[in-house]
């Protein structure tokens, strides 16, 4: 699931960066992706 959610952001990021579609929310939403995948490749790492 989570990583849908991140593809699906970085897509909508693409076409902001292509388009101007979505402003800052869509970079917004994409760096708080990044973050929950870094702080759940640390989680999974340290429960390994």
């Amino acid at each position: 699931m989570l990583w849908t959610v991140i593809v699906v952001l970085l897509m909508a990021w693409l076409l902001g960066l292509l388009g101007s579609i979505g402003g800052s929310y869509v970079h917004l939403l994409l760096i708080a992706a990044a973050v929950v995948l870094v702080v759940q490749l640390l989680q999974g790492r340290r429960a390994a």
